[in-house]
């Protein structure tokens, strides 16, 4: 069974004389374990696509599937359940809290689910060392370079242990050194760990990473 799977999905942004139809009749199956990078200029359609396997969005038609259950068909309770419980999220802006240690950014999600002060600090001290910033834990985020606050941005996305990662430009604020370590980690993770992995970008050094490479372009898959 897949992980994921869109049936002819359109989006529809705005009424009236000029709705924008960011996306049409998308088809796209994304299985367990894969590595996927969504490219495509400005408009294409792929922050859409991602931002509706987030459940950020909602489908204007079609069928959104997550291990066989119609999201699209969630009410807004359980859509928050399934975002809390099983996704994590990666952005370009790390969206630190800057006034929190390393530590307590990572501990955030778990505050969330309601887990205990024991073991939001065991799971976060296990993130953190997954991303090679035990020793770090301590510094708040204007104490860290922006590879090591994207490693910690990392080990927050994984401290609820999520079938998904859903990574938004992780590199984009980063030089390219930095940016080949994130992608290391990321595909450590993707390797070892399990975690499907769906990324958005707009550097092919970066796609080429993933296993596979989706384009899109005017609201559609081109490849």
């Amino acid at each position: 069974m897949p992980l994921i799977q869109f049936k002819n999905i359109t989006k529809t942004y705005g009424t009236g004389e000029n709705p924008f139809p960011a996306l049409k009749g998308l088809n796209l199956t994304i299985d367990e374990g894969e590595f996927l990078a969504l490219m495509g200029p400005s408009g294409s359609g792929k922050s859409t696509t991602m931002n509706i396997a987030a459940c950020l969005d909602t489908v204007t038609s079609g069928t959104y599937l997550f291990q066989n259950v119609a999201v699209d068909k969630l009410n807004t309770h359980q859509r928050t359940l399934l975002r809390r419980n099983f996704l994590g999220f990666i952005f370009q802006g790390f969206n630190l809290l800057p006034r929190s240690s390393a530590l307590e950014n990572v501990e955030l999600p778990l505050i969330y689910r309601g887990d205990n002060k024991q073991q939001r600090r065991s799971a976060a001290h296990q993130a953190l060392e997954k991303v090679g910033l035990s020793d770090w834990k301590d510094h708040n985020p204007n104490e860290l370079s922006g590879g090591q606050q994207q490693r910690v941005a990392i080990a927050r996305a994984i401290v609820t242990s999520p079938k998904i990662l859903l990574a938004d430009e992780p590199t984009g604020n980063l030089d390219s050194q930095t940016s080949l370590e994130i992608m290391s980690l990321l595909t450590s993770l993707n390797r070892d760990s399990g975690v499907t992995i769906i990324m958005v970008t707009h550097e092919k050094e970066m796609a080429g990473y993933a296993s596979r490479v989706v384009q899109f372009l005017d609201g559609q898959i081109r490849n």
